[in-house]
């Protein structure tokens, strides 16, 4: 049995949990949640716990029980506390400010760079180098962090100090060598 699989979820005071097949609604404070699993997967709710159950010991569906459990977890944890990605700009000029939905960037481009902030996603900037994206999705959060921080990856060729772009809080960019001198 998998050993996450087979962990029973909790589900707190406040959340609302509706199981119709296998598409699992979940509503909490922050906001409500909708997906649908694999047929193949078993998803019941007993007492105040959610158990999910497979068919059979196939690799495919040891595979699919754990996942289906971690997303479950993850959309009652998303409505409870919800989900937040840090985002660092470092370089020279380079700062970040919100005017509406829109985040509005200078990156060193000739233009400044606007994103326009998605649905269900809230993006802060309490300091013009640090951008904060937050949401009950947790998918969506990693993918809306991930599109800002495309818009000026940061350069592994320059040493720590110089490093410049846009970095996750926690990322460590491993710098390369450049290009030795021709001797």
């Amino acid at each position: 049995m998998s050993r996450i699989g087979r962990l029973p979820i909790e589900i707190p005071k406040d959340v609302t949990v509706t199981i119709n097949g296998n598409t699992v609604t979940v509503k909490g404070p922050k906001g409500s949640l909708t997906k649908e699993f694999h047929k193949d997967m078993k998803i019941e709710k007993e007492d105040n716990k959610i158990i999910v159950k497979r068919p059979t010991d196939d690799k495919f569906h040891k595979s699919l029980h754990g996942l289906t459990r971690s997303l479950i977890n993850n959309m009652i944890i998303g409505v409870t506390q919800g989900f937040q990605k840090g985002l660092d700009i470092k370089g020279v000029g380079y700062r970040a400010q919100k005017q509406g939905k829109k985040l509005i960037m200078n990156l060193g481009y000739s233009h400044p760079v606007e994103f326009e902030e998605p649905e269900g996603i809230t993006i802060e900037v309490p300091a013009p180098n640090k951008i904060i994206v937050k949401g009950c999705d947790k998918q969506l959060v990693g993918e809306c962090a991930a599109k800002i921080r495309s818009k000026r990856v940061p350069s592994a060729y320059l040493s720590n100090n110089d490093i410049k772009g846009i970095k996750y809080e926690d990322e460590i960019v491993r710098t390369k060598v450049g290009k030795a001198g021709a001797k």
